[in-house]
């Protein structure tokens, strides 16, 4: 008997054993503060916690880069397939939208990204990456299995939410804006609010961490061709040098922060790339620039797009090269500030506390890091969190996009459960609205 069917079968044994962890009639706050608890017992369950190993180790052996999740895709809706889980496919591509509950309003997210990166994994263990150049190195395998797990959880219960639950599979996180892609393509429609997470090497296992407002910066990257003129390097004088123009913009553009930013609006100018010549004596024709710049608000953010691009041009005319500047927003679009609704984040404490112990549920203070997650909170209440998996007797975890990173799976059932838990109590306090839609999304899936 294969795994998926030997799990499948377990879950049908064990299902008249599931306790009803809720009913559709008024629960108390003692009653809805059982509600974490009983589904992180039911996440921690062999059963599903086992599941949900196998599953991350399964896509982490096969990743794909942001809108090549075909394969990914098609085995997330194998497995909502299995489950008996509606969805809908595709969004942005390769994106999967499936549907839990009633049809009806409320109707609440919860969303988990699904690309890889272009990184060679060196890290040697039976499940390492089979695809040369390409990892899960930022943890978006254990988002999928704890999303699915979550999926798990509430399809057991499905006939006692009281709303929908809308289970959001989203390709290209990284750098592509695909939340953004899944936004266009309707896949949030009708949806009240929605949660997300992250995996943190810095978190103990069993602890979360966000932060009401602001949590990550807005970002965006920049590219800039200086163009001079070639030469033998014994006489430059002969030449238009764009090494040296390119290293007097890489200079200047620091100045950006440190003397035209106030000290108290964080801001940050990355200069990453920088290509040019493949010879010691020679002076190449041109050179080629790239880098990253992040703020906190949509002002500065604007102010440093512009500014970025008028440094490199006239710093370069003043050692008379000529340079064009791409921010090619098409292929890597801008990401807003991820912005937290504070209301949410009240409900998240309760919810996590109720779960965790509200000693492990922490207070941050933002990062300049980014998330297109934003796309989601600019348009609706949204609320994006990290979550431990930090182990110090297992080693040390590399932070994200390392070739060594790896994830402690002992994180999976906490996410599962938070991720079914959020979602539930949602949609038990969340009052339908005066006007609900008419008909139901199972009406036409």
């Amino acid at each position: 008997m294969g795994f998926s069917k030997w799990i499948s079968l377990v879950f049908i044994l064990h299902a008249s054993l599931a306790l009803t962890i809720f009913s559709k009639s008024s629960l108390s706050p003692e009653d809805l503060a059982h509600i974490p608890v009983n589904f992180l017992d039911f996440a921690k369950r062999p059963e599903l916690s086992d599941w949900m190993v196998h599953i991350r180790r399964k896509i982490h052996e096969n990743p794909e880069l942001g809108f090549q999740e075909f394969e990914t895709s098609k085995f997330i809706r194998a497995e909502l397939d299995k489950m008996g889980i509606a969805y809908k496919y595709p969004f942005a591509e390769t994106g999967v939208v499936g549907y839990i509950g009633t049809g009806s309003p409320p109707f609440v997210a919860i969303r988990a990204d699904m690309d890889a990166l272009a990184i060679q994994e060196s890290v040697e263990w039976e499940y390492k990456s089979k695809v040369p150049g390409k990892m899960h190195a930022c943890g978006h395998d254990a988002h999928i299995s704890m999303l699915l797990g979550a999926a798990r959880i509430l399809q057991e219960h499905r006939d006692e939410l009281q709303g929908t639950v809308v289970l959001v599979f989203q390709p290209a996180e990284e750098g592509g804006g695909g939340a953004k892609k899944m936004l266009d393509d309707g896949a949030l429609e009708h949806v009240d609010a929605i949660f997300g997470l992250h995996v943190s090497s810095r978190l103990p296992v069993g602890a979360v961490a966000s932060r009401s407002g602001p949590l990550l910066a807005a970002s965006g990257f920049f590219e800039a061709v200086i163009s001079g003129k070639g030469g033998h390097a014994a006489i430059p004088q002969h030449t238009i040098d764009p090494i040296l123009a390119a290293s007097n913009v890489v200079v200047s553009l620091q100045h950006l922060v440190s003397r035209e930013a106030d000290p108290l609006d964080s801001q940050v100018v990355t200069v990453a790339k920088f290509e040019g010549g493949g010879a010691f004596n020679v002076i190449p024709d041109s050179v080629t620039i790239g880098g990253t710049f992040r703020a906190f608000s949509k002002e500065s953010f604007i102010q440093l797009k512009h500014r970025i691009e008028e440094v490199i041009t006239k710093q370069s005319s003043v050692q008379r090269c000529n340079a064009t500047v791409i921010f090619n927003e098409k292929e890597k679009p801008f990401f807003p500030v991820t912005v937290n609704d504070k209301d949410l984040h009240k409900y998240f404490r309760e919810v996590a506390g109720d779960m965790l112990g509200t000693q492990n549920v922490k207070e941050m203070q933002p990062l300049m890091g980014s998330e297109d997650f934003s796309f989601y909170t600019e348009v609706i209440p949204g609320y994006f969190f990290f979550i431990g998996m930090k182990n110090e007797t297992q080693g040390q975890f590399e932070e994200g996009h390392s070739p060594y990173f790896r994830v402690n799976e002992d994180v999976l059932p906490y996410g599962a459960a938070l991720h079914a838990s959020l979602a539930t109590r949602y949609l038990l306090e969340k009052q339908p609205k005066a006007n609900p839609p008419k008909g139901s999304f199972r009406d036409e899936l």
